[in-house]
């Protein structure tokens, strides 16, 4: 529980800077627009819906400089090399940069909410005050277009105006449709439901950020909003000349009797996405350049449940354990690249990874791979939590489906260690759980284990690796060949040692078993798998992690693309 408390404390603080730089922000520019001497005018037409407008504009640069450095992949690459000798409480925040992309993006669609409403009782109002004759401070100011150039507050000009044309022919209007609308696409296209099913959809759309960032820089150059410059201050103070505007006689001749000048905001969203701009722009020509360098399918293997293994070969191609890359392939699309964890082990001449049937584009793929052998562009390989497994005493690995494939270039690695008797392995246990819907599911991965099984009982380290599977859908025809042959020593299923196990894990009982089984052990427990099973795991880490620092501490670390 200890650790679990650290580690959420850490992220609690991180979470708890963000949010307060957020409300810092909100508030102090909100009391600055709603106090500020400048804008008294400006308040006496649009009242506290300036502030509204101003502060959740401050919000939005924020966290707009925020929402591409999480997806950065080479940044986060490399701070997690150069944070590899820092605590792992540390380290484990890159894990959330996903977890973290979504909070800025949701801060991004309710301060756009309130920024859009702001301005729509801001036009309002400014062509109230434009209609207006009562010779109120509001009309008075909305008139002053006549006086010159300099001297207009009021962005609406005529009695014909309306609130739709300035929304869809002024910069700021226009821009301001388009930003919203590009961001609306993006959050409904980032569902769990479109980026399983549809994750075209989802890829296409969320390139509309572009269009995001070029309107927002865009967005606040004709300077609609105005305020009273700082020379104009000096001569005619608003507390001073207000008053004056509204009762001024034709021959006037005090000092307030000359007419206020306004000014624009200077627009400065730029000042505060330039530099993250920049940075993930030299990330996609890195990105790019290393999509053209070419790359050698050297083996196509087609495995039961239609899954495709590419063994592939790149020149400088160089990887850790867990890592994983994205994969564009020409002939299908030119713009689309997708994920896949390494199934690889460093110490192979070789990178592969296994493709599952899941949708069009990996189902395209797999057909496309049985005609012939089409081109493949690599880019990667990029960090996750499973690197740091052998930073462990013990490890528990859990695998659901197709998420066994880091884990399996965690135990190829682990493989090639035995046979070349390496010493200083720190884990000294690691614990394998494999969760599956059909049978065929544990095919391709069969001879792995076997191949481990063997090594390890030869190196006389057969205690090493546990390893369940469980079989979670099944019928009457496989449940027969079960019990007919129970007593057998291999596994009906999968003609391994281990018995394949029906039914679901239950997590209490197997972390209650690894706690007794190691009461001083910091014990990691990596996950590749859905979110439901990630909240049961990480339940169970916090429930039976010990306070006590020499005692047994679960640390979940869980894979994110």
């Amino acid at each position: 529980m200890g650790n679990w408390l650290v580690n959420h404390w850490f992220s609690a603080a991180v979470l708890a800077a963000w949010l307060g730089i957020n409300i810092f922000l909100f508030t102090y520019y909100f009391l600055f627009f709603d106090w500020d001497e400048r804008y008294f005018y400006t308040r006496a037409i649009l009242g506290s819906a300036l502030a509204w407008a101003r502060a959740s504009a401050k919000c939005l640069n924020f966290n707009s400089m925020l929402i591409l450095l999480p997806v950065c992949r080479n940044l986060l690459s490399f701070l997690r090399g150069t944070c590899s000798c820092c605590r792992r409480t540390l380290r484990k925040q890159l894990d959330h940069n996903l977890t973290f992309h979504k909070l800025v993006a949701y801060a991004l669609a309710l301060f756009t909410a309130v920024h859009t409403i702001a301005h729509l009782f801001n036009l309002e109002r400014y062509n109230h005050s434009q209609q207006a004759t009562d010779g109120s401070l509001p009309a008075v100011l909305s008139k002053m277009h006549l006086h010159g150039s300099n001297k207009w507050l009021n962005p609406i000009h005529s009695n014909q105006t309306t609130v739709e044309y300035v929304a869809f022919t002024t910069i700021p209007g226009l821009t301001g449709v388009i930003i919203t609308l590009a961001l609306i696409l993006m959050i409904t296209s980032s569902t769990e439901f479109i980026r399983r099913n549809y994750f075209e959809v989802f890829w296409y759309t969320h390139h509309l950020f572009l269009v995001y960032f070029a309107g927002l820089v865009i967005h606040g150059i004709a300077g609609l909003v105005r305020g009273q410059t700082e020379k104009s201050m000096e001569e005619v103070h608003p507390h001073r000349c207000a008053q004056y505007l509204t009762q001024k006689d034709e021959d006037c001749s005090h000092n307030c009797c000359k007419d206020p000048e306004f000014g624009s905001i200077p627009a400065e969203s730029w000042k505060w996405v330039l530099a993250p701009f920049l940075l993930y722009i030299f990330e996609r020509i890195l990105r790019v350049w290393r999509g053209w360098q070419k790359v050698v399918v050297t083996k196509v293997v087609m495995h039961p449940g239609h899954v495709l293994e590419l063994q592939m070969q790149k020149k400088g191609f160089r990887m850790e354990v867990g890592q994983y890359i994205f994969v564009n392939c020409p002939d299908i699309s030119l713009l689309e690249w997708h994920p896949f964890t390494l199934t690889s082990a460093p110490e192979e001449d070789f990178f592969s990874i296994h493709i599952r049937d899941a949708g069009d584009w990996t189902g395209r793929l797999i057909d496309t791979f049985q005609q012939q052998m089409p081109r493949i562009k690599v880019d990667g390989p990029f960090g996750t939590a499973s690197e740091d497994v052998f930073q462990y005493e013990v490890a528990m690995l859990v695998g659901a489906g197709i998420g066994v494939t880091p884990f399996a270039s965690i135990l190829k690695s682990i493989w090639y260690k035995f046979q070349q008797g390496d010493q200083i392995l720190k884990t000294k246990k690691i614990y394998f759980y494999w969760i599956c819907r059909e049978t065929g599911a544990f095919a391709w991965f069969n001879d792995l284990l076997a191949s481990l099984e063997q090594k390890m009982a030869e190196s006389g380290k057969a205690d090493f690796l546990t390893y369940r599977l469980f079989l979670t859908g099944w019928n009457n025809s496989i449940a027969n060949n079960v019990a007919l042959h129970f007593d057998t020593a291999t596994d009906t299923v999968t003609g391994l040692r281990h018995k394949t196990i029906f039914g679901r894990p239950m997590w209490n009982s197997e972390f209650a078993a690894v706690a007794a089984a190691h009461p001083r052990s910091v014990v990691g427990v990596f996950l590749c798998g859905p979110g439901p099973l990630a909240k049961s795991l990480q339940k169970s880490c916090h429930q039976h992690s010990s306070l006590d620092p020499r005692k047994v501490k679960f640390y979940f670390n869980k894979e994110n693309f």
